[in-house]
């Protein structure tokens, strides 16, 4: 039977290129992995990788710098709108502080029986690091954040809806997601195993306009769930059809995993992936190497200099 293992990763159009490093190396000190391009499109976009010790599918953050491009997003309902990221319960004291000390505003909530910290990227999207035990995905330890508090991964998506009622219909039958938990305008569920980042938050939001849905600084693009297997994504791309939602494209070679891509009724794009047998992250770059070399498609790599000089230049 076809099922999805958790989160893979989470994409996010972000400001400029700098920034969003100096945000997820510097403030979160997560682990810098990979820098390439976005594959879709004429127009250079930086496509940066972030994520904990072990590269692990569900701890990866990815971002498209599009301020350099001028394009801009709409955060609003029908959109992916939170990035949850999982950190030790007793970290969160420390986050805090550290956030705090560089600038960022904090929040402190309690929500789902888990204390959590509400904060912001600096282009906008909104962040929370949720407080949980006996997560077994390793930190990054090398970004200044001691092993007792860095960040394990994801913990999931929270997305904004005018009703969720077509989403738990769709999150259940077709992500098989279970544990459904009502909280205030909150609508809970899990998508395969919480040790990997399978929280899906439902946000009740009848204030907001529609976001957009195309790329744009400020906003997150897509969530990616991890199919495991080949086999295994065929079958749920399969289902998922049968069940009537056709708007789901064929399958695209992003390198280091291959994709298919469903809209949800919810608005919220998902990604089935599937990270390659060919080494995934290490494809081009040796473990300790990772982000260190800017890698490019094969389809790119003739415009190599050309790229290069029209791209923001990167600090890490």
């Amino acid at each position: 039977m076809a099922h999805l293992d958790g989160s893979h990763h989470v994409t996010m159009s972000v400001g400029s290129a700098q920034e969003d490093v100096d945000f997820h190396v510097g403030t979160l000190g997560l682990r810098f992995i990979k820098r390439t391009v976005l594959f879709d499109g004429s127009t250079p976009i930086y496509h940066l990788y972030y994520s904990n010790a072990g590269g692990d599918p569900s701890a990866v953050l990815t971002t498209f710098p599009f301020r350099q491009a001028g394009l801009m997003g709409r955060r609003g309902t029908n959109q992916a709108r939170e990035v949850l990221l999982a950190a030790p319960s007793g970290s969160l004291d420390y986050w805090s502080g550290r956030l705090t000390e560089r600038g960022v505003e904090v929040a402190d909530a309690e929500m789902l029986d888990r204390r959590r910290l509400l904060f912001r990227h600096p282009c906008g999207i909104e962040y929370a690091l949720v407080g949980v035990d006996d997560d077994p995905r390793a930190g990054w330890t090398e970004g200044g954040v001691p092993a007792e508090y860095a960040i394990h991964g994801i913990h999931g998506i929270g997305v904004h809806v005018a009703n969720p009622e077509n989403m738990v219909e769709f999150t259940t039958g077709s992500l098989a997601a279970k544990d459904l938990v009502e909280e205030g305008d909150r609508v809970a569920l899990q998508v395969g195993s919480a040790a990997r980042g399978g929280a899906v938050e439902l946000v009740v939001n009848r204030t907001d306009d529609p976001g957009t849905w195309r790329y744009g600084e400020g906003t997150i693009h897509h969530f990616a769930w991890n199919a495991e297997t080949l086999e295994n994504q065929d079958e749920l791309k399969f289902e998922i059809e049968g069940l009537g939602y056709t708007d789901i494209s064929e399958l695209k070679d992003r390198k280091y995993f291959k994709s298919v891509y469903v809209r949800s009724p919810g608005g919220a794009l998902f990604e089935l992936a599937v990270t390659h047998a060919e080494g995934g992250w290490t494809c081009d770059e040796s473990p300790k190497e990772l982000g260190s070399a800017f890698q490019l498609p094969e389809q790119f790599e003739d415009r190599r200099a050309e790229l290069l000089d029209q791209l923001e230049p990167i600090d890490v």
